[in-house]
């Protein structure tokens, strides 16, 4: 049950550094270190925080909240909701929400624009769940070289959750959406610092919209959202990167027209070219908005270079996930990619969420090994070996981890 004032806490928060506005939540700093990607030739190590709702994370800034999870908590299907990776845009992020005073307006190109309170989503709409990975659009973005600008992430910007609201057609179909219809943009309640920092809003077609797999979730994993997830409302666009999972979700505009904010019609762009790759001397000079997940499979066992002991059995270990065609291959290699086996995939819980998989290597000798993992979805697509593009967007490099058995 929603409560009907929520606030996140701040009582024994400890403030570090530069302080934040009174406006903001008070992170719990962890001085344990963890090694991250490079960021120069050598290794860089980042901090844990904690948030309120939050077990440690991996820190990336804290206005707004970056934070990463560890990729111990992919050896379940589900991400933990309190491990759950966190990304948002604008600095001014919803700390307290009245859940009595709330409304998800529904409006623009409809016949009856709506004001809905959470009790009406809850009540006079079919609840649905979805289970569907999120992952940031710049996951692993530490690995592309050269190096791009933006968030740092290595590969845990990700979670798999189940996640439990009402259809967005059901609602749209509601307000009498009407014919001619193009564009449906989505806005939460967070704020950008600055009169002119553009707003925080993206924007599905109608015809996207009106997928039934696309929700508005109010609940995740059979809770409430947390409230740095995007309570007490969460678009979930299964398949598609996360950055059109809009958080706090408080206004739907359907448009008879293309919807051209600013995070739709110049950030989040990527080379038109099918691969979304582009050369640093020759970049793209057409793009088009981010949109669905590539193919990937990630190692969560062993997390970087290993040592093992010759005569002993590495149980590796990892997840595979798409676009939603679903993963039919997950392969491994331990001689750099000569040659390759097949991991035993795991149950599908849902064409949209992590494909764990496993596969258990007993070296014949000692020596220096590259492990890869390679997935290959149902549609036959597959990971590459090389990619870059200006942004940092659509990772899906075959992963390596060096391992040396002795």
């Amino acid at each position: 049950m929603f409560e009907t004032d929520r606030t996140l806490p701040r009582r024994g928060f400890l403030k570090i550094g530069v302080g934040l506005s009174a406006a903001m939540l008070w992170p719990r700093w962890g001085w344990g270190e963890i090694d991250s990607p490079m960021i120069t030739s050598d290794r860089w190590r980042r901090q844990m925080a904690q948030f309120p709702e939050k077990t440690d994370l991996i820190l990336l800034t804290d206005r707004p909240p970056q934070l990463e999870t560890p990729l111990k908590y992919f050896q379940k299907d589900l991400t933990p909701n309190e491990a759950f990776f966190v990304r948002w845009h604008e600095a001014g992020i919803p700390t307290r929400v009245d859940t009595n005073a709330f409304r998800l307006e529904v409006g623009g190109h409809v016949d009856k624009p709506l004001s809905l309170s959470l009790e009406d989503l809850k009540k006079n709409f079919e609840p649905v769940s979805v289970v569907a990975v999120a992952q940031c659009s710049g996951n692993s973005r530490s690995y592309f070289q050269p190096r791009v600008p933006g968030g740092q992430w290595a590969n845990g910007a990700m979670g798999n959750a189940k996640w439990t609201g009402v259809r967005l057609r059901d609602l749209l179909k509601a307000a009498g959406i009407k014919a001619g219809a193009i564009d449906v943009s989505l806005q939460g309640l967070d704020r950008p610092p600055m009169p002119d920092t553009p707003v925080f809003a993206k924007s599905i077609t109608a015809e996207h919209a009106n997928d039934p797999d696309v929700i508005v979730a109010y609940a995740m994993n059979d809770a409430d959202l947390p409230m740095v997830n995007g309570f007490p409302l969460r678009l979930i666009v299964p398949g598609w990167y996360a950055t059109y999972w809009v958080k706090s979700l408080a206004h739907i505009q359907v448009w008879d027209k293309p919807f051209d904010g600013f995070w739709m019609a110049k950030a989040y762009r990527i080379p038109a070219d099918a691969s979304g790759n582009e050369a640093p001397d020759k970049l793209a000079t057409k793009t088009v908005p981010i949109n669905r997940m590539t193919v990937r499979a990630l190692f969560v066992v062993p997390e970087k270079d290993q040592d093992v002991s010759l005569g002993d059995t590495l149980a590796i270990q990892g997840v595979a996930f798409d676009y939603g065609a679903g993963i039919a291959r997950v392969e491994i290699s331990t001689d750099g990619g000569k040659t390759w086996a097949d991991a035993k995939l795991e149950n599908e819980i849902g064409k949209y969420s992590f494909r764990r998989w496993r596969y258990e290597w007993k070296p014949a000798k000692a020596g220096q090994y590259a492990v890869q993992c390679k997935a290959t979805n149902r549609d036959g697509k597959t990971q590459v070996t090389e990619q870059w593009n200006r942004s940092g967007y659509l990772r899906n490099v075959i992963q390596q981890v060096n391992v040396t058995v002795a």
